[in-house]
């Protein structure tokens, strides 16, 4: 659900094809390949080679082409010329940043790659989701490590043991995400829940066929808009444009 309500905003808020796209920490490639499969111009950073070695596998089995796979940190983009991208994706980053300073400067650097009106497509994990995964998944862990629980709620940094499938990460408030953004000079166009109204209890619509499973998706999208919504998703999407 995540990734196809992200594509429903892609779709309305990206310019149109074959503009030129920063994918910056786009892992894996699931974005770039996707949007390279719809005629864009897309460069791929991200800080592990085995994501870019498997991404660029992954494009070759899907017979795209990435304009380039490049090495990087998205505290530091000065391998790029200034303004020299249509849109920018800073989709991972954010989460993989503990300092207020760090993902500060991660926003500056995107913002400094677009062209003036460009745009930027910028995600977090909510403070909230690792509470709700807890239910779902491991209910006796907020009451056996309650000290933990309660510190993440204060501070959004998660420490989670290697054996345990995701990595340490920072959960924003969902009150915080935009304003942050919006610090370095980006004009907000939508903040948008992207799990919806089924974060966490999607199951069942993964076996849908195309037409029901698209009806899901195309409610999620609309009702992820809504503020009220915000706390109870996973992931939050903020799109914003850079001033002309």
């Amino acid at each position: 659900m995540e990734f196809a309500v992200t594509m429903r905003a892609f779709e309305a808020w990206l310019p149109p094809a074959p503009a030129k796209i920063l994918d910056i920490g786009g892992g894996p490639g699931r974005y770039s390949i996707e949007l390279a499969k719809r005629g864009y111009d897309v460069t791929l950073l991200d800080l592990s080679q085995g994501n870019l070695d498997f991404a660029r596998h992954k494009a070759d089995e899907a017979g795209v082409v990435l304009r380039d796979t490049i090495y990087g940190n998205a505290l530091d983009l000065s391998a790029f010329t200034n303004k020299s991208f249509d849109a920018v994706l800073l989709m991972g980053p954010l989460y993989h940043l503990f300092t207020p300073e760090d993902r500060r400067r991660a926003v500056h650097e995107a913002m400094r790659m677009l062209r003036p009106a460009g745009m930027l497509f910028a995600a977090c994990i909510t403070r909230f989701a690792a509470i709700r995964d807890s239910a779902i998944k491991d209910p006796k862990w907020l009451v056996e490590h309650r000290v933990v629980a309660e510190a993440f709620l204060e501070t959004g940094v998660l420490r989670i043991p290697s054996d345990k499938g995701f990595t340490d990460h920072y959960a924003a408030h969902p009150l915080e995400f935009a304003p942050m953004i919006e610090q370095a000079g980006c004009l907000t166009h939508a903040l948008i829940g992207v799990e919806g109204v089924v974060a966490g209890v999607e199951n069942n619509l993964l076996q849908l066929p195309g037409e029901e499973w698209d009806a899901w998706a195309d409610v999620n999208y609309r009702l992820g808009h809504d503020p009220t919504l915000h706390g109870g998703a996973y992931h939050l999407l903020y799109v914003g444009r850079k001033p002309e």
